[in-house]
């Protein structure tokens, strides 16, 4: 039975009026919130925000990697830039610097201790050479070395005084976390099922969790923490194990490896709401970055972008991609800004702006937050 008559006349308005006073609300907190105005960024994570870790250490990414923004070798996996990169640039801070990297450096507005190949919990299988083993519990490990260093070399003067932080300037930046493609795609490559993967889940979940912690006695207080994306929509993915018609979405993507995901990010969502409980004066902001990316498979023309599934630099096959043949030996395609996937793992310069674009709608963080007003708990 619908709603009658009489209930529909006289409760409509008020509806109406109460929906209005609750948006006008909202917008005057957003307006009243101030400026964070971060000094600086401190990254940790894999090789979606790696910006030259791996580079500076083991392998110098060739051309076409950074052709799109840098025209130059950028250290980063990607034609150009990364979500980080974005992030940077819109608190008005400069792209941050790989803490490995010791060529031209600057670490006074933070510091990357990203690394591609990183994940949240130590591999069980033989590292590839061409990564470094730089899980995420030695990423903060480094992240207190270099609180203490920085300051023991910044008293002494001279010119490195100027490129490294103050000492305030730890509690007042902003701690950005994106991590765990690694932990889940070795897991489906390795031939793991849904199952295994979705049981190692809560030890990853508390292991990010401790390093929050962690970080938190350090002295940060302000946290931004990504989700994991649609990892079976990845051409690694879907090219590195067998996946019948019926296993995918309308999407094209694998459905049970997102599902993997999604599972990740449910219980990485609950996590945040806790740490907010026992980390009192914490700002913490989760980013869904899944249904930013999940929505340039499912919906691409509305972005501008074609054959989503397809990646830009790669070689062979229906998605453009082969393992043997990686990006730089492979050639990239003529229209980048047009694809969602770089190299097969990674996501494009014109994705990862997208991405943040959607970011700063405020519809996907909560608490419905732009990055610069990150300091603060809620509106």
């Amino acid at each position: 039975m619908g709603p009658s008559p009489i209930f529909t006349k006289s409760y409509f308005p008020i509806f109406l009026l109460l929906l209005v006073i609750s948006t006008l609300k909202i917008s005057q907190n957003v307006a009243a919130l101030k400026d964070c105005n971060f000094p600086a960024i401190y990254n940790f994570g894999d090789s979606n925000s790696d910006t030259g870790a791996v580079s500076a250490v083991i392998l110098w990414l060739p051309l076409p990697y950074g052709e799109t923004y840098f025209r130059a070798q950028s250290g980063r996996f990607s034609d150009g830039r990364l979500i980080i990169d974005f992030l940077a640039n819109n608190l008005g801070l400069p792209f941050l610097s790989a803490y490995v990297d010791s060529i031209g450096a600057n670490f006074t507005y933070g510091a990357n201790f990203a690394v591609a190949g990183s994940s949240i919990l130590p591999r069980a299988q033989p590292i590839p050479a061409d990564l470094l083993p730089i899980y995420l519990p030695i990423q903060l490990s480094e992240f207190s070395q270099f609180i203490n260093r920085s300051q023991m070399i910044r008293s002494q003067g001279g010119v490195f005084e100027s490129l490294l932080p103050t000492a305030e300037t730890f509690s007042k930046a902003l701690y950005t976390i994106d991590i765990g493609q690694n932990d889940l795609g070795v897991a489906i490559l390795n031939g793991s099922t849904v199952e295994q993967i979705n049981a190692m889940v809560p030890s990853l979940i508390n292991s990010t969790s401790l390093q929050v912690e962690a970080l938190y006695r350090a002295g940060a207080r302000s946290f931004w923490i990504h989700n994991t994306g649609p990892i079976g929509c990845l051409a690694y993915i879907l090219s590195g194990v067998t996946i019948t018609p019926d296993q995918k979405d309308n999407a094209g993507c694998a459905r049970q490896f997102n599902g993997v995901a999604q599972y990740f990010n449910s219980r990485l969502k609950e996590e945040v709401v806790l740490l907010r409980g026992r980390l009192p004066l914490a700002a913490i902001t989760y980013v869904d970055i899944y249904s930013i990316k999940y929505s340039f498979f499912s919906q691409p023309k509305q972005y501008g972008f074609v054959q989503p599934l397809r990646v830009c630099c790669g070689s062979g096959g229906i998605y453009n991609y082969n393992s043997s043949i990686p990006c730089g030996t492979a050639q990239s395609c003529s229209n980048p800004s047009q694809k969602v996937v770089w190299d097969g793992v990674h996501y494009t310069e014109a994705a990862n702006k997208a991405v943040f674009e959607q970011i700063l709608t405020g519809n996907f963080t909560d608490p419905s937050l732009k990055p610069r007003f990150a300091c603060h708990r809620s509106l």
